[in-house]
């Protein structure tokens, strides 16, 4: 199980047969099959912050907006995450998420709009919610400050 603060941070992975679960997109990912996710995973590419290596990570997607074509992610694991760390240093190198793959922009979003986005979450997807619920030991909107990146497709 995972270790969690006060504050409702995950301080360190989860174990198990939860840990396979959430291994699972990102398997999907690897056999070319991440289409079958639509709008609910996105694979970002990056690079290492201190190896300038190109790094994939998988990540769900909070909101996703059809018309802007907008994705929102969160670091589940707090602002101390790779990935997120990376794209502090180096802006994104690509994004695949449903059936398309582009050179995002990408915008790192404020604390009202993170709480706005996990309001919105939780009403969205009641169960996810809730099983985040479970794992940080409140609700996902109180466990602030969930640092967020917003990406968007190139503009025409």
């Amino acid at each position: 199980m995972a270790s969690v603060s006060r504050s409702g941070w995950i301080h360190t992975p989860p174990s198990g047969l939860l840990r396979r679960a959430l291994q699972l997109p990102a398997l999907l990912y690897r056999v070319h099959l991440g289409r079958l996710l639509g709008h609910r995973f996105l694979l970002l590419t990056h690079r290492g912050r201190r190896s300038g290596r190109v790094r994939h990570t998988v990540l769900e997607v909070v909101r996703y907006d059809r018309r802007s074509r907008v994705c929102i992610v969160t670091a589940g694991w707090g602002a101390r995450a790779g990935w997120y760390r990376n794209l502090q240093a180096h802006p994104a190198l690509a994004i695949t998420i449903g059936r398309e793959h582009y050179l995002p922009k990408q915008r790192f979003l404020t604390d009202a709009e993170v709480r706005a986005t996990l309001i919105e979450y939780q009403r969205r997807h009641r169960l996810a919610a809730r099983v985040a619920a479970r794992l940080l030991g409140t609700p996902i909107a109180q466990a602030t400050p969930l640092p967020m990146v917003a990406f968007r497709p190139p503009t025409k």
